[in-house]
C-alpha cells in the first residue's frame, strides 16, 4: 500500500521540480544515469560470479575477521554494498556459510562502501570525468553485445562505469547552476534539530533510490556546489546509511529464515552506528578535523572530510558491534525462529540465488539431499526398519533374518508430506531456473533434477514391495521369509554404504564402489540364477509366492539402481570432467548382465 502511493507522490515531486527548474532536471538526470550505471555495474559483476566469487566467498568466511576482510575488498571492487549483500543472503539461504559469517560481511561492506566516498571527493569532482565516460560507454555497450560471457560482464562493467562518470558530471553541473538561482544553504537548521531532519531526509533518499552510493554522490555534489552546509551533508550521510539496509530487507523477501535474520541484524547494526554517529557527532567532527590535518587535507576541503567522517563512523561501529557478534546472532534466532512445518518446504531454493551459477547448483544439490533424507525414511519404514538400526547395527544381516517387527505407518500419507510436495517445488525451481543458469551449468543441473525424479521413483518401488515384505517378512514359511529378508538387506546395505561415504570429504568418497550392488541383485537372485524354480517345482514354496517374488524382485532392482544413480549424482564427483569419468567407468545394464552371465 505504501509503494502505491508512494511512487505517484515521487513522480508528482519530480514533475514540480522539471516546471519550477531545469537545473533539477539536469541533477536528476545525474541521479538517475548514476543509477543506470549502478545496475550495469552490478549486471557486470554477475558475469563473474558463476565460481571465482562463490568458491572465494565459501572459502574465506570460516573466521569473524576473514568475513569482514572479504565485505570490504569486494565492496570496494565491486562499488556497490548492495550486490555483496544480495550475494551474502544468497549464500546464506543456501546454508553455504553461517549467520556470524554473513553479518561479518555485513561488517565490511559498511566499510567498503566508504571507499566510494573517497573515489568521488578526491578523484570525481576534482577531474573532468565525463572526458573518460564517452570512451568508456562506445567500447562497453560493443562488449555489451558480444556472445561471450566474459566479454559481455566486461562491457557492463565498462558501459556502467561510463554511465556513473556521466551521472556524476550532471549531478555537479546542475548543481553549480542551481546556486545561481536557488539556495538550498536557506532551509539548513543547526544542531541536533539539524542532524535529526536531514539524517531522516538520507534514510529517504536512498530508501528511494536503493542505493546509498547515489545518495552519497548526491550529498558530495551538493556539499561541492555549496547547497548544503558541512554539517548537515554529515547528518545527509548517516540517513544514508541507515537507509541502504532497505536493500538487504528486500532481498530477504524473497529468502528464508535466515536470509530474513542477516537483513534484521544489517538494519540493527546500521541503526546503533547511525546512533552512535548523532550521540558523538562533534567528538566525531573532532576526530575526522584532525585526521584531516594529520593526512594533509585542507581545511575547507569539506567534501574530503565527508568521506574521512563516513569512514570513520562506520569504523566505530564496526569495532564497537565487533564483540557482540555472538548474541546478536542469539537474538536473531529467538526473534526470527527456524520454522516448525509438517509439510515439508524447501530449505534451500530461494530467487536470491538464482543470479549466482553456483550459488544456485549448490542450493539445488542441499535440497536434492533434503529429498533424498525424507525419501530414505520412507524407504527405511517401508522395508520395516528403522533409519538408526540401519546405520548402527553391528549385523545389519542378522538383524533383519531375526526382525519381524511391522512398522505401522501410513506410507502414501508421509510421501504427500514429505516427498511429492518437495518434488513439486524442486522441479518448478529448476524449470524457472533453467532459462537464467549459463549453458556450461545446464547438464548438472538437469542431473540433479533427474536424482529427484529417481528419489521418487524409489519410494515408489519401495511402496510396491512393502504389501509383500510386510506379509512374507513374517510368514511360517521359512524360504519365502529368507528371500523377502534378502531383498531388505540387499536395500538396507546400499542405503548404508551411501550414508557413511555421505561422511567422508569429497576426494576421499569413491561412488562406483556402489556398482557392486547393481551385480548383486541379480547375481545373488533366486529369481535370476534358476532358483525359484527349484524352490517352486520342490514346493519349497508356492507359484502364488513365486510370482510375488519375481515381480517384487523388479521393484528391488530398480530401487537399487536408482539408489547408486542418486549416489554418483548428489554425493560424487561435482567437477563435470570427473563425472564424465565416473559415468564411463561405472557398470551399465549390459555390463552387469555381462557379469550375471560369466557367474
Amino acid at each position: 500500500m505504501a509503494r502505491r502511493i508512494l511512487l505517484p507522490v515521487i513522480f508528482a515531486l519530480l514533475v514540480y521540480g522539471f516546471w519550477i527548474s531545469p537545473d533539477f532536471k539536469q541533477i536528476s538526470a545525474g541521479v538517475a544515469i548514476f543509477l543506470f550505471g549502478m545496475l550495469f555495474l552490478e549486471e557486470g559483476f554477475r558475469a563473474f560470479t558463476g565460481g571465482l566469487l562463490e568458491k572465494v566467498l565459501n572459502n574465506t568466511t570460516d573466521k569473524l575477521w576473514k568475513s569482514i576482510s572479504f565485505g570490504i575488498v569486494t565492496t570496494t571492487i565491486m562499488q556497490s554494498s548492495s550486490l555483496v549483500s544480495v550475494i551474502t543472503i544468497s549464500f546464506l539461504s543456501a546454508e553455504l556459510i553461517a549467520l556470524a559469517s554473513g553479518i561479518g560481511i555485513i561488517f565490511g561492506a559498511n566499510i567498503g562502501t566508504t571507499t566510494g566516498a573517497w573515489l568521488i571527493a578526491g578523484l570525481g569532482l576534482k577531474v573532468k570525468i565525463s572526458a573518460y565516460a564517452m570512451p568508456m560507454l562506445v567500447f562497453g555497450i560493443i562488449l555489451v553485445f558480444q556472445n561471450n560471457r566474459s566479454l559481455k560482464g566486461i562491457g557492463y562493467i565498462l558501459a556502467g562505469l561510463g554511465f556513473l562518470f556521466l551521472g556524476i558530471h550532471n549531478m555537479k553541473e546542475g548543481f553549480e547552476a542551481f546556486r545561481s538561482t536557488i539556495d538550498l544553504t536557506r532551509f539548513a537548521l543547526p544542531g541536533y534539530l539539524g542532524l535529526f531532519a536531514f539524517a531522516g531526509i538520507g534514510v529517504f533518499a536512498t530508501v528511494v533510490m536503493q542505493s546509498s552510493h547515489a545518495t552519497l554522490v548526491l550529498i558530495i555534489t551538493a556539499l561541492a556546489a555549496q547547497q548544503v552546509t558541512y554539517e548537515n551533508a554529515l547528518a545527509l550521510a548517516i540517513g544514508a546509511n541507515v537507509g541502504t539496509t532497505i536493500t538487504a530487507i528486500i532481498g530477504s523477501m524473497s529468502s528464508n529464515y535466515q536470509g530474513k535474520r542477516l537483513a534484521m541484524g544489517h538494519l540493527i547494526f546500521n541503526m546503533i552506528t547511525g546512533a552512535i554517529a548523532i550521540a558523538f557527532i562533534y567528538q566525531i567532527v573532532w576526530a575526522v578535523d584532525t585526521t584531516a590535518e594529520f593526512a594533509g587535507i585542507r581545511a575547507d576541503d569539506y567534501t574530503l572530510k565527508l568521506a574521512v567522517f563516513h569512514t570513520i563512523f562506520n569504523v566505530i561501529g564496526v569495532v564497537v558491534l565487533l564483540p557482540f557478534v555472538g548474541r546478536l546472532v542469539q537474538f536473531l534466532e529467538r526473534a526470527i525462529p527456524t520454522p516448525v512445518i509438517d509439510v515439508v518446504e524447501p530449505k534451500y531454493l530461494f530467487d536470491a540465488v538464482i543470479d549466482f551459477p553456483e550459488t544456485l547448483l549448490e542450493a539445488v544439490r542441499k535440497e536434492t539431499v533434503h529429498l533424498y533424507d525424507n525419501a530414505i525414511e520412507i524407504i527405511a519404514h517401508g522395508i520395516n526398519l528403522h533409519r538408526s538400526e540401519i546405520l548402527k547395527a553391528d549385523d545389519l544381516e542378522d538383524l533383519i533374518n531375526n526382525d519381524r517387527e511391522i512398522h505401522d505407518f501410513n506410507l502414501d500419507s508421509v510421501y504427500e508430506r514429505k516427498v511429492k510436495v518437495l518434488y513439486a517445488k524442486i522441479l518448478e525451481f529448476i524449470s524457472r531456473a533453467q532459462g537464467q543458469i549459463p549453458s556450461e551449468y545446464s547438464d548438472q543441473l538437469f542431473g540433479l533434477r533427474q536424482a529427484c525424479r529417481q528419489i521418487v521413483m524409489t519410494v515408489k518401488d519401495v511402496k510396491h514391495l512393502r504389501k509383500n515384505i510386510t506379509r512374507y517378512m513374517v510368514d511360517k514359511d521359512e524360504d519365502i521369509r529368507r528371500e523377502y529378508n534378502a531383498l531388505r538387506i540387499q536395500i538396507a546395505s546400499l542405503v548404508r554404504d551411501i550414508e557413511e561415504m555421505r561422511e567422508l570429504d569429497e576426494e576421499d568418497r569413491s561412488v562406483l564402489d556402489l556398482d557392486v550392488y547393481r551385480v548383486a541383485i541379480d547375481e545373488e537372485s533366486t529369481v535370476v540364477n534358476g532358483g525359484l524354480d527349484t524352490l517352486i517345482r520342490e514346493g519349497k514354496i508356492t507359484a502364488e509366492m513365486g510370482t510375488s517374488l519375481m515381480n517384487d524382485h523388479s521393484y528391488a532392482h530398480d530401487a537399487i539402481w536408482q539408489l547408486t544413480n542418486i549416489a554418483k549424482t548428489v554425493f560424487g564427483a561435482h567437477d563435470m570432467a570427473e563425472m564424465e569419468a565416473e559415468e564411463l567407468i561405472g557398470l551399465d545394464e549390459d555390463d552387469v548382465a555381462a557379469v550375471t552371465a560369466d557367474q
